[in-house]
């Protein structure tokens, strides 16, 4: 892609690994972790060295997924100088494919290490969530059958960074699953599957080119602004079905909904700006954004116990 005059790290440093690693878009698996925590801290059931490596689990098995989408979608000719996102490591051959097949390796075996501890933990169920999320992780732009290339990749990322994430996370401290949790962990998912919808959207033009059949490329630029504005109003909704239902009496529950003006301008953006750069910046936001609503999400759960 063209870079302007953007500054790019030098081949094979470790600023290139950075950038493969997509650091802008972490705060997506911080995000349900927070939140699982904050259930098991409100249930009396918090332990904070299952939860760390929960966090550190989460964001491997993220970094090993953000490699291989960076060697799969160059090899599959997703990543053409015409893509308007931001530079990929492989592509602008800062890292060579062998070195980011290895770096996928490297990030999903250490992940396998900290799952070791958590399935001593938690157990089978712990094993299962591991195993099916490094598969799904490989088979989002891999395989024969690639998720994110025939228009799964947006129901990949709601279950596996919102009910998978977050219950797991909860089941590794508590060894049970509180009701609440399945709709505490809708927040998650939707604001994370939201920061692939910048990026689809941004890249629709291009992807269709390539054969990459996301969800805005099958159903149009307006499609995708308008699962946007869906997944805002699940994540702002979430936290006022608990409140109005009793579950947290708390109104601090509500604290997310703090995040509603921040999110309604970058759906401004999204439906206004066909800018690369504007588009860049939306999708960093729109990962900080879910960030900071999980930040405030678990505030609000943490404070009904108080």
């Amino acid at each position: 892609m063209p870079t302007g005059s953007v500054q790019l790290p030098p081949p094979g440093s470790l600023g290139a690994w950075i950038l493969a690693a997509r650091p802008r878009t972490l705060p997506v698996g911080v995000a349900p972790v927070l939140v699982g925590t904050a259930i098991a801290v409100a249930s009396g059931g918090f332990r904070p060295v299952p939860a760390l490596v929960a966090l550190l689990g989460a964001l491997l098995i993220q970094m090993g997924t953000n490699f291989s989408n960076d060697i799969f979608d160059f090899l599959k000719g997703a990543d053409t100088p015409a893509r308007i996102g931001p530079t990929r490591a492989t592509a602008a051959g800062l890292l060579t494919p062998s070195q980011v097949r290895a770096g996928t390796i490297t990030a999903f075996g250490a992940a396998v290490c900290a799952g070791a501890y958590l399935v001593s933990e938690g157990g089978l169920p712990i094993l299962v969530i591991g195993v099916v999320s490094i598969l799904s992780g490989l088979a989002y732009t891999g395989g024969p059958y690639p998720l994110g290339w025939n228009g799964l990749g947006d129901l990949f990322v709601f279950v596996f960074f919102g009910p998978v994430a977050v219950l797991g996370t909860v089941w590794v401290q508590m060894g049970t699953l509180p009701a609440i949790g399945w709709w505490a962990s809708i927040p998650s998912g939707a604001l994370g599957t939201a920061v692939l919808v910048v990026n689809n959207v941004r890249d629709f033009e291009t992807d269709a080119v390539a054969g990459k059949r996301t969800l805005a490329v099958r159903f149009g630029r307006r499609f995708g602004v308008s699962e946007y504005a869906f997944l805002l109003g699940l994540a702002g909704g979430a936290p006022m079905a608990l409140y109005a239902a009793g579950w947290v009496p708390s109104a601090w529950v509500l604290l997310p909904l703090a995040t509603l003006p921040r999110g309604l301008r970058l759906l401004g953006v999204l439906s206004r700006s066909h800018d690369g750069r504007t588009l860049n910046e939306a999708l960093a936001a729109t990962a900080r954004l879910g960030a900071l609503h999980a930040a405030l999400f678990a505030t609000g759960l943490v404070a009904r116990s108080l």
